[in-house]
Order: C-alpha cells, then sequence, then structure tokens
C-alpha cells in the first residue's frame, strides 16, 4: 500500500515566491523513497493561522490523505503559528513523535529546544509539524520514519488495539 501525503509549507516569502521551497524537495523525496508514500496535495500558504488551518483540513477531509507533514512555522518567532493551527485541527495529540523529533533535534543542537512542533491526528490522517530548514526536515524524519507505517496502520484501524 502506498501511503497519501499531505504537504504543508508555511511561509510568508515561500507564499510570495520570494524562498524556493528546498524543505518540502526534501520531504518529497524522503515519501517517495522511504515511506513509499505519494504527494497527493502540496501548497505553501503564508504564516497565518486561518489560512494553515483551511489547507489542514481540505487535505484531511477532502483528499483523505493518510499523512500530512507541514514545515515552518514552529519556531518562537511572532509569526510562527503551525503549532497552534494545528492543535485547532487535531481530534487528539500524538505526542510521542514530536518529542523523538525534538529529541533528534536536541542531539544535534540545544536550538532543538526551541522548536514548539506537535502531532495529532484528526480523523484517520496524521499531522506532523516539522521545522523549516532542510537539515532539520531530514533529522526530524529520520527520528520517526521507522514508526510511521506503524503509526498510519493503526489510525488506518489495522493492527494494534483497536
Amino acid at each position: 500500500m502506498r501511503w497519501k501525503v499531505g504537504l504543508l509549507t508555511a511561509s510568508d516569502q515561500g507564499s510570495r515566491g520570494e524562498r524556493e521551497d528546498t524543505s518540502a524537495q526534501v520531504i518529497r523525496e524522503l515519501v517517495e523513497e522511504e515511506l513509499q508514500g505519494d504527494i497527493i496535495e502540496y501548497r505553501i500558504v503564508p504564516d497565518e493561522s486561518d489560512e494553515i488551518i483551511a489547507a489542514l483540513i481540505e487535505m484531511t477531509d477532502y483528499y483523505k490523505a493518510d499523512l500530512i507533514l507541514t514545515t515552518g512555522g514552529i519556531g518562537m518567532g511572532p509569526r510562527d503559528v503551525t503549532p497552534e493551527a494545528t492543535l485547532e485541527v487535531i481530534d487528539r495529540q500524538a505526542p510521542g513523535f514530536a518529542e523523538a523529533m525534538r529529541a533528534a533535534l536536541m542531539q544535534k543542537t540545544g536550538m532543538g529546544m526551541l522548536t514548539r512542533g506537535v502531532s495529532g491526528i484528526r480523523g484517520r490522517t496524521l499531522l506532523l509539524n516539522l521545522p523549516g530548514d532542510p537539515k532539520g526536515v531530514h533529522e526530524c524524519m529520520a527520528a520517526v520514519m521507522d514508526q510511521l507505517p506503524a503509526a498510519l496502520a493503526q489510525i488506518r484501524g489495522k493492527g494494534g488495539d483497536e
């Protein structure tokens, strides 16, 4: 089975076409090569809660993504609102993913403690917030990649305690 994956970049500069979305390229490669998934929807939106929320809801409810990966907007800056937007959308938190990603970043640099990404479930979709830089994306995905298939299967009702 190939997983259906939504990819959402939160970036003011990216949404205006002023910055190349290199993090999304890293995610696309990891999803296709390591997770055996397909990117079914990709968007770049500004760092605005309403736009992030609308995109996440559409990817879960309309496109029926199994997994949504966000990149950007998880720092401590005033425009970093992706975690709050994600919390508005999810039904249940899945904190182990965010904790594992933060721990992986902390092993590399103390800057990991400045990330505020969250993870959770909406319906039958897992949502994970990733950093906005390609190196951080790669480190975070490496920390959780081996557990994603099992988590996605459980969310779909196949395996684990149902």
